[in-house]
């Protein structure tokens, strides 16, 4: 089953690291990546660029309206994604717990199963 993990926490808390703290941050996680990867189990990840550098489509009965930032003003911002292939839902709970080991401060980890859809397949 293929999982999308999705990463959580206070981008401004983010935003204060040194470059020294961020490189420490992401040498822990690469450690924790490396073992799914090392299983055949981890598929795109990505790091999403601050909130400031967001664009959102609103839809509405009209034209849809466009503005500058985030879908949604929240504590937490959206911060990055992990796709894992993994055989259970323990197996991604166990890797989200060992993200969260590696990564410091609060924060959460939404784990939410994905369907594969290709609308443009069907023909």
């Amino acid at each position: 089953m293929l999982y999308a993990v999705l990463c959580y926490n206070d981008e401004n808390a983010v935003a204060t690291w040194t470059k020294e703290e961020d490189d420490a941050v992401m040498a822990r996680l690469g450690k924790v990546e490396d073992a799914m990867k090392a299983k055949g189990k981890l598929g795109p990840v990505a790091r999403l660029l601050p909130t400031t550098a967001a664009t959102t489509l609103r839809k509405n009965s009209g034209e849809p309206l466009i503005i500058d930032g985030p879908f949604a003003e929240t504590k937490e911002q959206f911060l990055g994604f992990y796709t894992v292939d993994c055989d259970s839902l323990d197996e991604v709970i166990q890797f989200a717990k060992d993200l969260a080991v590696a990564n410091p401060g609060l924060g959460s980890y939404e784990i939410r199963p994905v369907a594969v859809f290709h609308p443009s397949e069907l023909g």
